[in-house]
C-alpha cells in the first residue's frame, strides 16, 4: 500500500520561519539588571590627542628611540631615528620586544618624496599584528596596484572600503582594532581573527574575518600560535617613515 503524504500545515511552516529567525538574531544574554548600580564602571582613561596616547596605551615609539624594538632576526635595530620619527634601513625589519594580542594600535607613517617607482615598488611597508597579519603600508596616492595590495588593504585578503591616501611625504594614520585568533589545546580553530581599520580616520576594513595569515601569492591557513605574539613592521627597501605609535590592550567587557 502506498505510504501517506504527510501534510504540513502553512501555520507551522510560519512559526517555524520566524522562530529560526528569532534565535538567529538573539542578541547576547547581559547576566546584568539594567541600570544596576552595582555592575562594574569602566576605569578613567586620559584620552590623550595631538600626538599623544592615551594614559593606558603602550608608546612604542615616541621619536626618540628603538629602545622597545628590535631587528627582525633579533639583536639591534638598524632603523634611522631622527626628527622624531624612524625610518626603514638596512636589511630587516623591525619587531616589538613586547608580545600583544587582541588591541587598539595606532600607527602614523609618511612615504618617501617624490613618489619614485609604480605599482608594489612606490612606499612599501607594512603593519602586521601578531607578526603574521598585514595592514599594507604603500604609496598608493595616484598608483595603482592590485585592489588587495594597496594603502590598508589587509594584504591579498581583503581591498580597503576606499582609498584615503595623502601625497608622498604627508604624514598618514592607521587605526586599527584587532582581534586575534584562538585556538583549543589540540590546534584546532576556535575563532578567525578580525581586523577593522580607519585610514587616515575613514573606515577602510569593517570587520572583516581574516582567512588565516596574509602571504604574497597565496592565503595560507591558520596554525595554531599563542594569544600573544610581538607586532612588526615590514621593511620592503622603500625608505617610509613612522611616527607616533602606541598600542592598547584590549579585554572582554564586563
Amino acid at each position: 500500500m502506498a505510504g501517506r503524504t504527510r501534510y504540513t500545515s502553512p501555520l507551522f511552516l510560519v512559526t517555524l520561519v520566524l522562530t529560526l529567525i528569532s534565535l538567529s538574531t538573539a542578541q547576547a544574554v547581559i547576566r546584568w539588571k539594567i541600570h544596576d548600580m552595582e555592575r562594574p564602571v569602566p576605569p578613567v582613561v586620559d584620552p590623550g590627542g595631538l600626538g599623544r596616547a592615551p594614559s593606558d596605551a603602550v608608546v612604542l615609539f615616541d621619536g626618540k628611540d628603538l629602545s622597545r624594538w628590535t631587528a627582525e632576526k633579533g639583536g639591534a635595530p638598524e632603523w634611522k631615528v631622527a626628527n622624531g620619527y624612524m625610518e626603514v634601513a638596512g636589511k630587516e625589519g623591525l619587531t616589538t620586544k613586547a608580545s600583544f594580542g587582541d588591541c587598539q594600535l595606532h600607527v602614523e607613517f609618511a612615504t618617501p618624496v617624490p613618489g619614485e617607482g609604480e605599482g608594489q615598488h612606490r612606499g612599501n611597508s607594512g603593519v602586521f599584528p601578531m607578526g603574521l597579519y598585514e595592514i599594507q603600508v604603500l604609496d598608493s596616492y595616484q598608483n595603482r596596484t592590485y585592489a588587495d595590495g594597496q594603502a590598508a588593504a589587509l594584504y591579498g585578503q581583503y581591498p580597503p572600503l576606499v582609498n584615503a591616501s595623502r601625497p608622498p611625504g604627508e604624514w598618514q594614520s592607521y587605526d586599527i582594532i584587532f582581534h586575534g585568533p584562538r585556538f583549543a589545546a589540540d590546534g584546532k580553530l576556535l575563532r578567525t581573527a578580525h581586523v577593522t581599520v580607519l585610514h587616515n580616520g575613514v573606515l577602510a576594513q569593517d570587520n572583516v574575518e581574516l582567512t588565516g595569515p596574509t602571504a604574497n601569492g597565496v592565503r595560507p591557513p591558520y596554525k595554531a600560535h599563542p594569544e600573544k605574539l610581538p607586532l612588526s613592521l615590514q621593511n620592503h627597501g622603500n625608505p617610509v617613515r613612522y611616527r607616533n605609535i602606541w598600542i592598547r590592550e584590549l579585554k572582554d567587557a564586563d
